[in-house]
């Protein structure tokens, strides 16, 4: 693989690139690759497209570090008549709350970028990239966790996740990029630096190599993904799932601290316990983000889960039936058991609701009718029925159900494309089986 890395402007390599005319027929053949949407006239065969091309174009990329502020200009320029760009990101987040910025890699087609973060201001940059058409990324969920807390924008409308879009090819719900590239583009990559220490300067060459790497060859894999999504009709449903993840990591980031406990939630908690789980999960956030130490470096959560069970009203109790780490325990002791203190003192009209309980029930009469439905339709579309129906949401629309809440309380992967057929199959096919549902819920049916 060629490694054409200049500090300043673009340098073509001789020993890659023989003159310009090469380049450009590179990014006319890269151009010139047909999908569905340009042209209905042709065959839709994914083996059409030339993956052989596509990584020539990869291979033949200029890299530039951007480490002086000027410089970001050039990147910020290209995004403005890119269309889509590829991007990456490498940070620590061992040891703080806060993620530290080390690396931002982006590819805009024929010119990857490497940004170094902790000598730039990345305000423009975020703003350009929420301009782009498409933001093409792999597995972007703390890529973009770290975008929304360093940016203050909105919910990105612009993902194309990788990923994602690999369930729907493949069923596999988690595939990683390493895997992606060698699948789809016959293509291997080494990611065995993926823990190393970002922060360093100047990164190792093999570091370096990596970070180019991660973005290379995505836009080649985003375009056999694309040909191959259009070519059975089910590019939309994978552009509409990225936007809600997006959306989803949006408000996963911001969660206010006093929702906090919900994420540590157990069905089984009576009120109290949800009070004292309140205090203790606020608490341990508030002290987390003020001291910017991981959340599990002040309380693990299996000693939140033995402060919630056992109640311990004193420091011999809270050393002797927790888990929590000693010193902690000598910091923050007193401190802790007041919260706990407080949340038990509450009357039960101020404690937390309680979580509804998952259904559970060994007759499968509604189980197998459900997942009857979800493989019928998952089969008409074309897609895999766990791509069709997350455990998540399947659990969120029994609830819906047993309760007789409205249909507007469904979640939200339930309300875009899925919302027709969830309306006017899968819940017709539930409330035949509403007496068992609620059974299998504990809840007591009139």
């Amino acid at each position: 693989m060629s490694n054409n890395v200049s500090n300043a402007s673009v340098k073509s390599n001789p020993s890659e690139i023989t003159d310009n005319s090469s380049q450009k027929a590179a990014n006319t053949e890269m151009k010139s690759v047909v999908t569905p949407s340009e042209s209905n006239d042709v065959a839709l065969d994914v083996d059409a497209i030339d993956i052989d091309a596509l990584l020539d174009i990869a291979d033949a990329v200029d890299v530039t570090w951007v480490r002086e502020q000027h410089q970001l200009a050039e990147a910020i320029n290209a995004l403005a008549t890119c269309g889509r760009v590829a991007l990456d990101t490498e940070f620590i987040k061992r040891d703080t709350y806060y993620p530290r910025l080390a690396l931002v890699q982006l590819n805009t087609g024929n010119h990857v970028y490497l940004l170094d973060a902790p000598q730039l201001q990345l305000a423009e940059l975020w703003k350009a990239l929420r301009k782009v058409d498409v933001a093409i990324w792999h597995a972007c969920g703390e890529d973009l966790g770290i975008f929304y807390l360093l940016s203050g924008c909105p919910p990105l409308t612009n993902i194309f996740d990788t990923q994602i879009a690999l369930s729907y090819l493949t069923g596999q719900l988690q595939m990683g990029y390493q895997q992606a590239l060698a699948d789809q583009l016959d293509m291997h990559i080494d990611k065995e630096h993926s823990q190393s220490d970002w922060l360093q300067r100047p990164l190792t060459d093999e570091q370096e190599q990596y970070a180019i790497d991660d973005v290379r060859y995505l836009p080649a894999l985003y375009l056999s993904i694309e040909y191959a999504l259009k070519a059975q009709g089910l590019y939309d449903y994978v552009w509409a799932d990225c936007q809600l993840y997006a959306s989803d990591l949006y408000d996963t980031q911001h969660v206010e601290d006093e929702a906090m406990y919900l994420t540590m939630a157990d069905y089984r908690y009576n009120s109290q316990q949800m009070a004292i789980l309140k205090g203790v999960a606020t608490w341990r956030e508030e002290l987390a983000r003020a001291t910017n130490q991981p959340r599990t470096f002040v309380i693990k959560k299996q000693a939140v889960r033995e402060i919630v069970t056992e109640k311990p009203n004193s420091m011999r109790e809270l050393a002797h039936k927790t888990t929590m780490h000693r010193s902690m325990l000598r910091l923050y002791g007193e401190e802790l058991l007041k919260v706990i203190r407080d949340a038990k003192s509450l009357p039960p009209t101020e404690h937390p609701d309680c979580l509804v309980p998952p259904y559970r029930s060994k007759n499968k009469v509604l189980s197998k009718a459900v997942q009857q439905a979800i493989d019928e339709h998952a089969r008409e579309i074309g897609i895999p029925a766990s791509v069709l129906m997350r455990k998540k949401w399947l659990g969120q629309l029994y609830e819906v159900v047993a309760l007789d809440k409205d249909v507007s309380e469904l979640p939200q992967g339930l309300k875009g494309w899925r919302s027709d057929w969830v309306v006017k199959t899968l819940i017709p096919v539930i409330k035949k089986h509403k007496t068992e549902l609620q059974q299998g819920m504990g809840i007591r049916v009139q």
